[in-house]
């Protein structure tokens, strides 16, 4: 089972090198910038964007799509959904109560390229930014809202460790889904009702496993006497550098591409 999002992978290269505060920021307003686009030019400049990002960070393209399997079938019924009860525009096929129209093969279309890219968006983000980088990241974005009470650090820490069991808890039901399949269990056949009872007893040993871990982990912190935000230090201090400063000159122009388009 093939899923990216909350890996990291050390590099060297532009993106690796920014200030974690500013990929996040970058990365909302990109998903800002998707949610604008409304035409075929401005998600293909969006996509070509993605493309380069990808290039910048030294990462495998192959990779980085490979990270898309898992959301395949969300992709494809969005697109079936909005392709058959979006109204409107030249009917371009029409059988029995089917319907379909050029505006709904448009709105479909955009909304799974919009699903592709906002899933990217999120993987360039984990892939080129460790977990503790990730943290320190939010941590200090939301920092000004700790004055009236807010839980910067723990949220932080919560999202930080929340992303990075994504890949564990996926390799921990592949595990348990081809044991279960050695001894029998059967997750493919029948309708979809049949393989929804299939899952159940797949769920029961993943929620053990899940809890196991975030027990582990609770003792695995309270051993090394963690006590939140409160006196905590750290080795490496985030400042912006002009490698932040060019790839904020670079969003901005895309945002104003974007809007214009």
């Amino acid at each position: 089972m093939q899923i990216t999002i909350g890996q990291y992978f050390p590099g060297d290269s532009p993106l690796h090198r920014m200030d974690p505060r500013a990929k996040i920021l970058f990365t909302i307003a990109l998903i800002a910038g998707v949610f604008l686009a409304d035409s075929a030019l401005s998600y293909a400049v969006l996509l070509a964007f993605v493309f380069a990002a990808i290039r910048i960070s030294r990462l495998s393209l192959k990779f980085v799509v490979k990270g898309l399997k898992p959301i395949l079938f969300i992709v494809v019924f969005t697109f079936i959904i909005n392709m058959f009860f979006t109204s409107g525009g030249r009917e371009l096929v029409r059988w029995r109560f089917i319907r379909v129209t050029d505006s709904g093969l448009r709105a479909a279309a955009f909304m799974a390229l919009r699903l592709v890219l906002l899933v990217m968006m999120a993987q360039l983000l984990t892939l080129t930014t460790s977990s503790i980088a990730l943290t320190d990241g939010i941590e200090a974005l939301l920092k000004p809202l700790s004055k009236i009470g807010f839980p910067a650090h723990e949220l932080a820490m919560m999202m930080s460790i929340a992303m990075r069991f994504i890949p564990t808890l996926m390799e921990e039901t592949d595990k348990i889904m081809k044991a279960q399949m050695a001894r029998g269990a059967d997750f493919e056949s029948g309708n979809l009702i049949q393989r929804a009872k299939a899952m159940l007893p797949l769920l029961v040993p993943l929620f053990v496993s899940a809890f196991r871990r975030a027990d582990e982990l609770a003792l695995a912190m309270e051993a090394r006497c963690y006590r939140g935000g409160q006196g905590r230090t750290r080795m490496k201090q985030l400042r912006f550098t002009r490698v932040d400063a060019a790839g904020a000159a670079c969003v901005a122009a895309l945002i104003a591409v974007v809007a214009v388009l």
